[in-house]
C-alpha cells in the first residue's frame, strides 16, 4: 500500500512547504499554511501529439462572441456590456451582501432565453425555492442540490446550458482528492475543472466565493487568475447601497462600478443622487455636495462635518469614508494656510451612504464641510465643491473635470467651486453652470463663507 503523503499549502498565496510553518515564506503571512494530503497522479495513457507549428498573426482566426443581458443594467455595465458566453464570474463579498440575491435574479431573467442550471452547494431546494418566491421570480430553471464539482462538470458537458450559477466554489468538492471541501487543493482542482466544463460546452459560469477577515477572496490567489472576470460587492451589510467593482475583466475595462439597491423585490440598480444627497443640504451648516469618480463613472456625493470643543488636552479627529492620516492633514493646512483654528476643537467628518473615498478631489469639499460647522455658515444647496488641496495652500487640478461639471449639470447645481487650472476644458459649460476658479484655499473660503 503507498505511503499516504501530505503537504502544507499557504491558503494566501498557494505557497507548498514539506512541513508545517508559522510564517509564509512565500507571502510572509501568519498562520496560513494548512495541511492537505497529496493525491498521487494518476498514469496518463501516453498517445502521439500532434505536432505545433508557429502560426503568423495575421492567419489566425479572430473569434466574435456575441453578448447577452444578465436582467441587471449595472451588472452588465460592470461585465462590459453583458454575459460572454463560456467565461467565469467569480463573485466575492461579505456574508449578507446579496450575492445569492443577485445571481438568483440573474438566472430567473436569463431563463427567458436559455437553458440555466442553479448549483446550489451550501442551501437545500426548498430555501432556494422560498427566495425565487420571495423575488417574484417564475420562470422555470433547473435547480440542482450537489457539491461534486465532477458531476457539475459532467451536467455542464451533456445537457447544454446556457448559463450555470454556483453557489459557492468553497463548498463543492473534487472525490478525486482526500482533503476537505475549501482547502487550497480543492478550490484550486474544482475551479480548473468547472473551467475545462465552462469552456467545452460554451456556458458561462457565475461563481459566488467567500471572503476572509481582510476582505479577500478565500482560497490561493490562482483561483482569481483562472477566472476571466472578477467581481466584488462592496458595503455595509445593513445598509441597502451597494457598490460592485471589477477588480480583473478580460472581456471589458476594470474602471468600471455598478451601483445597486436592495429592495424588497430584490436588487436593482440605484439612483447615487436619491441615496447620497439629503434634502436638508443647504439649511443645516457642515454639509457639501461634490462630484465623485467611481471609475469612470461620476456620482455625487455628500460630505458632513461636525465641530464641538474639545473638553481633553488632544483635539479627536475621527472621519468615516475618508483616511483619519488624510483627515490630520488637511486640518493642518486649513489651520496654517485657510486660518481657521481647530485646535481646541474635535472633528468629525463623514462620507454619506457608506462611500469610501481616496481621490484627491475631495480635499476642498472636506475642508468646506468643516468650516461650514465652524463657522455654523451653510453651504448653499445648488453649490458643489472640488479640487485637490496641496500644503502650501494651491488647489491642485484634477482628473476628468467634464464628467464632474456633466453631473452637476445634470442634477440641477448652479455653481461649482473648482480648480483655476481645470477651467480651460471647460468652455462648453460656461453657459450652462456658474463656474468659480479659485487657486489658493484662503480664495475658495471667501467665495463662500466671505472674510
Amino acid at each position: 500500500m503507498p505511503k499516504v503523503k501530505t503537504r502544507f499549502v499557504c491558503a494566501a498565496c498557494g505557497y507548498v512547504s514539506a512541513k508545517w510553518l508559522g510564517k509564509c515564506p512565500g507571502c510572509g503571512e501568519w498562520n496560513t499554511l494548512e495541511e492537505e494530503v497529496e493525491a498521487p497522479a494518476a498514469p496518463a495513457a501516453r498517445s502521439p501529439s500532434p505536432l505545433f507549428r508557429p502560426q503568423p498573426l495575421s492567419a489566425i482566426r479572430a473569434e466574435k462572441f456575441s453578448r447577452f443581458s444578465s436582467g441587471i443594467a449595472e451588472l452588465d455595465n460592470v461585465l462590459g456590456g453583458g454575459v460572454v458566453p463560456a467565461s467565469l464570474v467569480l463573485i466575492g463579498g461579505d456574508p449578507g451582501m446579496g450575492k445569492s440575491t443577485l445571481l438568483t435574479q440573474v438566472a430567473g431573467f436569463c431563463a427567458r432565453e436559455r437553458k440555466v442550471l442553479y448549483v446550489s452547494a451550501e442551501e437545500s431546494a426548498y430555501q432556494v425555492k422560498l427566495r425565487c418566491d420571495r423575488l417574484g421570480i417564475s420562470e422555470d430553471f433547473s435547480l440542482l442540490c450537489e457539491n461534486d464539482a465532477d458531476e457539475i462538470a459532467a451536467l455542464l458537458r451533456t445537457e447544454g446550458y446556457g448559463l450555470a450559477v454556483v453557489d459557492s466554489v468553497q463548498a463543492v468538492y473534487t472525490p478525486r482528492l482526500s482533503s476537505a471541501s475549501g482547502s487550497v487543493g480543492q478550490i484550486r482542482e474544482c475551479a480548473n475543472v468547472l473551467t475545462r466544463a465552462a469552456k467545452a460546452s460554451g456556458t458561462a459560469v457565475f461563481l459566488v466565493g467567500h471572503v476572509t477577515k481582510e476582505g479577500a477572496i478565500a482560497g490561493p490567489k490562482v483561483l482569481e487568475h483562472i477566472m476571466d472576470t472578477v467581481l466584488y460587492f462592496e458595503g455595509e451589510a445593513t445598509q441597502n447601497f451597494k457598490i460592485l467593482r471589477a477588480v480583473k475583466n478580460r472581456f471589458g475595462s476594470t474602471n468600471e462600478v455598478g451601483l445597486l439597491e436592495m429592495t424588497e423585490q430584490g436588487i436593482a440598480g440605484a439612483d447615487p443622487a436619491r441615496l447620497l444627497l439629503s434634502e436638508n443640504r443647504g439649511k443645516s451648516a457642515g454639509a457639501v455636495a461634490t462630484p465623485a469618480m467611481e471609475g469612470s463613472r461620476c456620482m455625487m456625493v455628500e460630505l458632513q462635518a461636525l465641530t464641538v470643543p474639545t473638553v481633553f488636552g488632544l483635539p479627536r479627529r475621527m472621519s468615516l469614508g475618508l483616511d483619519h492620516n488624510k483627515l490630520a492633514l488637511l486640518l493642518a493646512v486649513l489651520e496654517k494656510r485657510g486660518g481657521v483654528k481647530l485646535s481646541d476643537s474635535d472633528v468629525y467628518l463623514n462620507v454619506m451612504g457608506g462611500i469610501r473615498v481616496n481621490e484627491p478631489s475631495f480635499d476642498l469639499a472636506a475642508l468646506f464641510a468643516v468650516v461650514s460647522a465652524a463657522k455654523n455658515i451653510a453651504v448653499p444647496k445648488e453649490t458643489a465643491v472640488f479640487g485637490e488641496v496641496g500644503l502650501t495652500g494651491e488647489i491642485r487640478a484634477v482628473s476628468l473635470p467634464e464628467k464632474r461639471i456633466k453631473e452637476c449639470v445634470s442634477l440641477g447645481f448652479e455653481r461649482v467651486v473648482l480648480p483655476k487650472s481645470n477651467l480651460k476644458s471647460l468652455a462648453p459649460y460656461k453657459n450652462k453652470i456658474e463656474l468659480i476658479p479659485v487657486s489658493h484655499l484662503y480664495a475658495a473660503l471667501k467665495t463662500v463663507f466671505g472674510e
